[in-house]
């Protein structure tokens, strides 16, 4: 009689991770569209193979190279939140995100694939409370503050990868003071200010008198 033993799958030399890390590298330094199984393949000096025997699909594998991008800008966020003032550290680690990873940052803020990671909002959960308790605010004030200064920051952080930012760090650190200091002063001094509800062509007669 004749015994045929169990057929065994070829044991995979690399890892998920290994393969996730190596994939996230390319990322980092070439950009999204990099991301091939060929570029991978080249990197670890081997075939196609070893990808496929550890992940079905390619998007089974980017997704992984996403997940592994997006703990990188948290990673950064959550160095911000140390800062006297979170927001002041958060916006800044925002800007040093952009500077150091400008490919992570273009996957994450500037594609296609930006939908899929909310950072307004992931990040405005994080530092809401503080901004409340720190400059005295209510919840919807606070919201407001948020998204005002969020513009300035992520517009700086996109010149910054965009290569075409004429501001050096000590600018945009009073940039952000200027702005923050002036849409608080709006927030405090100005009635229905974050509703829009307030006589604009009054608050601006006032102004140009000053």
């Amino acid at each position: 009689m004749m015994y045929f033993g169990s057929i065994m799958a070829p044991v995979n030399k690399y890892s998920k991770e290994e393969i996730v890390d190596v994939a996230y590298k390319i990322v980092e330094k070439e950009g999204y569209r990099a991301l091939t199984a060929k570029r991978i393949a080249t990197r670890l000096n081997t075939s196609t193979r070893p990808i496929f025997t550890a992940f079905k699909t390619m998007d089974e594998l980017r997704k992984l190279v996403r997940v592994k991008v997006k703990e990188s800008y948290d990673s950064y966020i959550n160095r911000g939140l140390l800062f006297k003032i979170p927001f002041l550290g958060v916006g800044k680690a925002y800007i040093l995100f952009a500077r150091e990873k400008p490919e992570l940052y273009r996957l994450l803020f500037l594609s296609e694939k930006s939908a899929e990671y909310n950072a307004v909002e992931n990040t405005e959960g994080l530092v809401s409370k503080s901004l409340m308790n720190i400059y005295n605010l209510s919840e919807k004030e606070a919201s407001f503050y948020f998204r005002s200064l969020w513009l300035v920051v992520h517009s700086i952080a996109t010149l910054i990868v965009s290569s075409s930012c004429p501001y050096e760090e000590k600018d945009i650190d009073l940039i952000l003071t200027q702005f923050s200091l002036s849409t608080l002063k709006a927030i405090k001094e100005v009635p229905s200010f974050i509703d829009g509800d307030f006589n604009k062509d009054e608050i601006f007669t006032l102004l140009v008198k000053k």
